[in-house]
């Protein structure tokens, strides 16, 4: 399939809070089992997963495959509350992408993406009475439709950018997740302002994959590859813009109805989820301190222990729980090298991460990888 294809005018919106995965083994084709289960990597709306197929249909690939060999059924996809985990998203992205050959794929997504594939916070932006804040909007929201362990994306008002967090370390089976993302908002953009030159400059966190003139030609501006971000930023006068579809009162019901579902989310956090949430995308090279999120929390280290202990725990076990659990869920998941995976955990170094998954299991990581691939 030809790569240098125009951007439709109409489609917009963005997914704002995806992550990595690769495939658990060796990118099989056996069916992908439905059972609902916990995913310390991260879950999603299955509605981005709708996305994904309408740009492999429309890149030529056979999606009654895809939707077979992952169980997706059409009530499914078109439910507003079914989710999808990140690890099996993003085998089904790598299986689209193999299916249309189109290593691009991301930005056919992009550009295919509604407003209402974002659920109430895509048709509050939709409304908003801005650019600016109609972005604004979207990532507050983010939360309703995806939760992860790799982050949130961002706004900056004063600069005109948003971002989307790092999924390091960079393949080929989630260069799709940045460029999808980028692309979204970027339609977004376009769809609400009826612009199509929004942007002042794309960065791009992984390393170019050789296809720099169908990108910075899709976006319209600069793109730089091995950037130290994934960020869009858009011209001043677009982010000031009004919408053509702005309505006041519309928009304060929507962004009610989200600010609602958003406290009702946080509503039942413990003291530990809280942690736990913030702690995750802290951990990549490093060990978190209690300091470090009482600060994030607003509050000091020795409140929060305390609070930690009157709901049975405390930070180190809380900090060991969380490895432990992320480090099966990499080790069944994902392809992800175990010294990756050390660094995705926050250890200092292989070894440390090999004696502590020993210490929690009984087992080398390597052997329980093994394991794994014998059994699947």
């Amino acid at each position: 399939m030809g790569l240098h294809y125009p951007a439709p005018k109409a489609p917009t919106i963005s997914k704002p809070n995806i992550l990595l995965s690769l495939d658990n083994s060796n990118n099989t084709g056996m069916p992908e089992s439905t059972t609902p289960k916990h995913n310390a990597l991260g879950d999603i709306s299955l509605l981005y997963a709708a996305v994904l197929l309408r740009a492999t249909e429309a890149e030529g690939g056979n999606i009654d495959k895809l939707k077979s060999r992952f169980r997706l059924d059409d009530t499914a996809l078109a439910s507003a509350d079914a989710r999808i985990s990140i690890p099996r998203f993003m085998r089904l992205g790598h299986a689209a992408i193999t299916a249309t050959g189109n290593p691009a794929l991301g930005l056919r997504m992009g550009a295919l993406t509604r407003p209402v594939d974002a659920g109430m916070a895509g048709l509050a932006a939709e409304t908003a009475n801005s650019v600016s804040q109609a972005f604004r909007s979207l990532i507050r929201y983010s939360l309703l439709t995806s939760q992860n362990s790799r982050g949130e994306p961002s706004v900056d008002e004063f600069q005109r950018t948003v971002r989307f967090y790092s999924i390091q370390p960079y393949n080929p089976y989630n260069y799709f997740v940045v460029d999808s993302i980028l692309a979204a908002w970027t339609q977004l953009a376009r769809h609400i302002t009826g612009r199509y030159d929004v942007l002042e400059k794309v960065w791009i966190e992984y390393p170019s994959i050789g296809l720099d003139d169908v990108f910075e030609s899709w976006f319209r501006c600069p793109v730089e590859f091995g950037a130290r971000e994934n960020a869009i930023r858009f011209k001043e006068s677009v982010w000031r813009q009004s919408p053509s579809q702005a309505h006041e009162g519309m928009y304060e019901k929507l962004s009610g109805v989200c600010e609602r579902e958003l406290r009702q989310i946080r509503k039942g956090w413990s003291v530990a989820d809280r942690v736990r949430h913030l702690l995750t995308p802290l951990l990549r090279g490093e060990t978190p301190t209690l300091e470090t999120l009482a600060a994030r929390l607003g509050t000091t280290a020795w409140t929060l222990q305390r609070q930690l202990s009157a709901e049975g725990t405390g930070f180190r076990q809380l900090l060991d729980d969380t490895r432990k659990q992320l480090a099966e869920d990499y080790l069944k998941e994902t392809d992800t090298s175990l010294a990756e995976i050390a660094w995705l955990l926050g250890f200092a170094n292989p070894p440390a991460f090999h004696k502590a998954y020993q210490r929690w299991h009984g087992t080398s990581p390597g052997e329980r990888r093994k394991q794994i691939r014998s059994d699947s």
